[in-house]
């Protein structure tokens, strides 16, 4: 069921490390060359995992940045943007993040929250009108047509936050595909409008299913802020974070430096696929379409490290990083994603990837419960992107990475093991705690 709001001293009692931790941290660049001898030793290392992996061809190419509240730990390009062009990957190259949107689009929720222009648990239909009347699918009869029924109650915007709404996506979760191809409904990649009239699978708020329920706080944050996505995006985030060369829309400059997204071949091989997020779109795609660089990820990493505040910019409170970083699902845990579509993705198993502990959902982030295998402490937020994209914000050790490739399918065991080596290797840099 739904779960039940914090208490405002549950929420400052948080807030309160955030902002301790936060008031001494420094933002700038460490120094490897000053580093111990163990810490450049795990830095070689980490560059040598990448350059091993581009080199074979597990990925086609990576870039990796991690950074702690003392500054950029890492950065490193190996391999190429395109293995047909041959154009080298540089820091600089240019990614669809895919759902890494995710975590930026709900920032700018949790601003509006702020001002008190949205609500976490006020009912969104009022809002956005797409979600005035939502229906359940409850299966399909001998006919094959879907059997529909009101929702038990109305979606909140901590349920979209959450993905307890009930949305899902087609990728994982054969009704809502076979529901998109009877109302021949076009893919959410698509952009159109008509792509999020699909049904809930549950009622709101009963249990945990990832889906395209951020694409409507896209819709809300428009609504209650007065602006497309594109320009809320770009004037309250992007611009005061540095955040130069991430948008939806791709700019002459950054299209030189965009990396082509690949397909592993039944041989094992990737190749560059045609792939693109529209550039003219009905709606903006707040669940997944920005595009964006390793740096302007960290740098938003980087703000939520130091409790909302980055580049001179303060983009949110400490209270609502706080708060943002807490479990919101209550006893409900995150299960496996089975794929519908084995060449877009392999099952999701993310049980399998944390073993021996439940896992819970923030605003909007997974979080681990336990440590995990490649060194996060408990209560590390994280998510991906379709493409093989990753990231992690760990505050109890005030450390952040993002790592990007580009290649299809989503959770390809060479891209994990990479992400694994990347990851272990950040920790190995800093020292036991």
């Amino acid at each position: 069921m739904t779960q039940k709001p914090k208490s405002r001293r549950e929420v400052l009692k948080t807030a309160a490390a955030f902002s301790a931790a936060a008031s001494f941290a420094k933002i700038g660049t460490i120094d490897a060359a000053a580093a111990p001898a163990a810490n450049k030793d795990a830095l070689g290392a980490i560059d040598q995992a990448l350059r091993q992996a581009a080199d074979t061809k597990d990925v086609a190419g990576v870039v990796a940045m991690a950074a702690t509240d003392s500054g950029v730990l890492y950065e490193g390009a190996f391999g190429k943007r395109d293995l047909v062009k041959a154009s080298d990957m540089t820091p600089d190259s240019v990614f669809w993040i895919a759902s890494m949107t995710k975590a930026i689009t709900s920032a700018a929720a949790m601003q509006l929250v702020e001002q008190g222009k949205l609500e976490l648990d006020q009912p969104m239909g009022s809002l956005v009108p797409e979600l005035s009347a939502p229906q359940v699918l409850e299966g399909f009869d001998a006919k094959g047509e879907p059997k529909l029924r009101a929702a038990k109650r109305p979606i909140t915007l901590r349920q979209l936050l959450t993905h307890t709404a009930g949305f899902t996506y087609d990728i994982w979760n054969a009704d809502t595909g076979r529901y998109a191809k009877h109302a021949q409904l076009p893919g959410i990649i698509s952009c159109k409008n008509a792509a999020l009239k699909t049904p809930l699978a549950f009622d709101p708020g009963e249990r945990w299913e990832y889906g395209t329920n951020i694409d409507f706080v896209g819709k809300a944050v428009e609504a209650a802020g007065g602006q497309s996505l594109d320009v809320y995006l770009r004037q309250q985030i992007f611009k005061p974070l540095g955040m130069a060369d991430t948008g939806f829309i791709i700019g002459p400059d950054q299209r030189t430096r965009l990396v082509s997204v690949h397909a592993r071949k039944p041989d094992g091989s990737l190749e560059p696929i045609e792939f693109g997020v529209p550039q003219d779109p009905e709606f903006f795609m707040g669940g997944g379409g920005l595009y964006g660089t390793a740096r302007d990820y960290l740098a938003f990493l980087q703000m939520l490290m130091h409790g909302g505040k980055f580049n001179g910019a303060q983009v949110l409170r400490p209270e609502t990083v706080a708060l943002m970083s807490q479990n919101h699902i209550g006893a409900l845990n995150i299960g496996v994603m089975r794929t519908t579509a084995p060449d877009a993705s392999l099952d999701v198993d993310l049980p399998a990837m944390f073993p021996g502990q439940d896992l819970k959902w923030g605003l909007s982030f997974l979080i681990n419960t336990k440590q995990g295998p490649a060194g996060r402490n408990a209560g590390t937020l994280s998510w991906a992107g379709l493409a093989n994209t990753y990231f992690w914000l760990d505050p109890a050790r005030r450390v952040a990475g993002v790592i990007l490739t580009q290649s299809l399918p989503f959770v390809d065991p060479r891209a994990i093991r990479l992400y694994g080596q990347f990851e272990s290797g950040v920790y190995k840099a800093i020292g036991a705690a």
